[in-house]
């Protein structure tokens, strides 16, 4: 299949087009290397991604012509996002990154009649605060960046509604692993105990539960809805992991790793931030046959390897 992801260079794209390439798909990926963080990050992902095979173009989903790259198109998987909890980020980034670029990507889509799927990719911050509850949970989303993955999923899933758009959407759950974005409670820790920093820790969160996903058992639930896209469509799906642990479990887990304990500083509360995620996953498990299957300790030794190997002392940012 001819397959499209946007946020390729990003740090689940990445991932999303090395497997799609290894399955003989012919990949398209698109990315605008926003300046979120650092370039010299998605440009090593960006490497990587084209030695698979995929094209990678850079392109702004938000003014630039996507005419010629939806053409031939059977399958979109639609990863691009303005991301995280930040209070530095206006609201305006959220709107035009999120709801705007979701919006004009569709557009394009309504002409493309090879599409047979479009995957939103969406997130459990659309649940809000507490997100433990299934599909038909009412969402209570506690940020700019969960008011607007809201949105951005019901764009897609209205025109699903009106006029049979072969969209479904997938809510994902607090996914790590090799790539994370640098601001992230891993890398950022990683960082910080092998190079003797400060590791700053929001207050409470230690105690913040979470479902934490580890990417490449996310990477198979995308391509299982691949495989079972004729019962996807219309749907919303949680993707994630149904053993939650605490942040402080996770810290403990990556100092045990390493060897050698993190100097944590707490920061005053932030937020919009969840306090509790644990994936219910019983749809993807019955509509999927979605089983994630990568522990903690093993994703987040992967985790260290790969911060080691291919970050550490080699990449500025």
């Amino acid at each position: 299949m001819r397959i499209l992801v946007t946020g390729a260079a990003g740090f689940i794209g990445s991932h999303l087009c090395e497997r799609l390439c290894s399955l003989g798909h012919q990949v398209v990926g698109l990315d605008c290397f926003s300046p979120y963080y650092a370039r010299a990050l998605k440009e090593l992902n960006a490497q990587d991604v084209r030695a698979a095979g995929a094209d990678l173009l850079e392109l702004d989903l938000a003014t630039d012509d996507l005419s010629n790259v939806v053409e031939g198109v059977q399958a979109v998987y639609h990863l691009a996002a303005q991301p995280g909890i930040a209070e530095h980020v206006p609201f305006c980034d959220y709107e035009r990154n999120n709801v705007q670029a979701t919006h004009r990507l569709l557009q394009a889509l309504l002409g493309a009649p090879s599409l047979k799927l479009f995957v939103n990719v969406g997130t459990s911050s659309i649940y809000g605060a507490d997100a433990t509850r299934d599909e038909t949970a009412a969402p209570e989303p506690t940020s700019y960046y969960g008011v607007t993955k809201l949105a951005a999923e019901q764009l897609a899933l209205a025109l699903c509604r009106d006029r049979g758009f072969p969209a479904c959407s997938l809510r994902l759950f607090s996914v790590y692993g090799p790539r994370e974005r640098p601001e992230k409670l891993y890398p950022k820790l990683i960082r910080a105990i092998l190079e003797g920093q400060e590791f700053p820790l929001f207050e409470g969160s230690r105690e913040h539960l979470r479902s934490f996903t580890y990417v490449g058992d996310i990477i198979d639930g995308f391509c299982a809805v691949l495989e079972h896209h004729d019962v996807v469509l219309g749907e919303i799906l949680n993707i994630g992991t149904d053993t939650a642990i605490t942040t402080g479990e996770g810290i403990d887990l990556v100092q045990e790793i390493i060897g050698q304990e993190a100097r944590i500083v707490t920061r005053p509360r932030r937020s919009g931030d969840q306090l509790r995620t644990h994936a219910n996953i019983a749809k993807a498990q019955r509509l999927l046959s979605y089983e994630p299957r990568v522990s903690p300790r093993e994703g987040l030794a992967a985790s260290v390897r790969w911060y080691r190997d291919r970050i550490w002392g080699k990449v500025r940012y």
